[in-house]
């Protein structure tokens, strides 16, 4: 790939999703927009790129973004921020919103939708303890078929596999020959809606816990920090922010703080220091 194609593209890319490719991921835009290209009736990768050049087709340059997105998930991943949510974040709104026993979650990035999903699996499983409390989980993603694929929960046999207990698959799913389906009632659960992390938070509203991980690890450090004090903006002073593993908000913002002993969760900065205390 020429420099000049490499720039474009990574530009464009930046522009619409925050994605931010090094020169060594040329690799990557090689692999995944070659396919694209010869579905689109193109010969090759440099007709792609002339076509974008020339037409700048928004349907164009949707289909360039989600074939760049990176959709990696699975149910219960990384297991922590799921028990620190059944252990910490919910006994905390268990006390905090006992006037309006409300609570409102975001999966922000949910791809497929086995994050948001595995959240509904949790308050299943307390559904007696909850009954008269109202929660809300919104589900959101730039790229569209990974949304209509969370939507009709449907998973294949490796799907399923992945971090998923057997007593949950068995309770909560059909399988209809290769695959399985999740039940209506957990589906329902969960509200998708296709939204990009670099436009205006404000038309979400506000949440009582945000699920952004692995995804701010694809933005440079200005994207990041811009993304995170927006989401400061949206949670309430004792709401809980949780980042992927590898991820930090250390050297980013001042707007969060991490909670000593739970990884990967954070609270606001200026957060009551003992809201919440390590797991015993």
């Amino acid at each position: 790939m020429k420099p000049q194609d490499f720039d474009f593209l990574s530009s464009l890319l930046r522009r619409r999703s925050g994605l931010t490719l090094n020169p060594d991921k040329v690799y990557l835009l090689e692999s995944r927009l070659t396919p694209l290209a010869r579905r689109s009736g193109m010969e090759s990768l440099d007709g792609l790129i002339a076509e974008l050049r020339k037409s700048a087709s928004e349907q164009l340059m949707r289909d360039v973004t989600e074939a760049m997105t990176t959709n990696e998930s699975f149910f219960f991943r990384d297991r922590t921020p799921f028990d620190l949510f059944r252990d910490q974040v919910l006994p905390m709104l268990r006390q905090r919103r006992a006037a309006t026993k409300k609570v409102r979650i975001w999966c922000a990035a949910c791809s497929t939708g086995q994050e948001p999903y595995s959240l509904a699996f949790v308050l299943k499983q307390q559904e007696a303890q909850w009954r008269d409390w109202k929660f809300e989980i919104i589900g959101t993603d730039i790229a569209r078929p990974v949304l209509q694929k969370a939507k009709e929960g449907i998973y294949s046999q490796f799907e399923v596999q992945r971090g998923l207990p057997i007593q949950l698959l068995m309770k909560h799913f059909k399988q209809e020959g290769d695959v399985w389906r999740l039940s209506e009632d957990i589906r329902k659960m969960v509200t998708f809606r296709e939204f990009n992390l670099l436009d205006n938070f404000a038309p979400l509203g506000k949440f009582d816990v945000i699920y952004c991980r692995n995804v701010l690890i694809y933005f440079d450090q200005s994207t990041k920090s811009n993304v995170l004090e927006r989401m400061r903006k949206i949670l309430p002073d004792d709401g809980a922010l949780f980042l992927g593993a590898a991820e930090t908000v250390l050297g980013i913002t001042d707007k969060f703080r991490p909670v000593r002993g739970q990884r990967g969760m954070y609270l606001p900065s200026d957060a009551d220091q003992n809201l919440m205390a390590p797991a015993s």
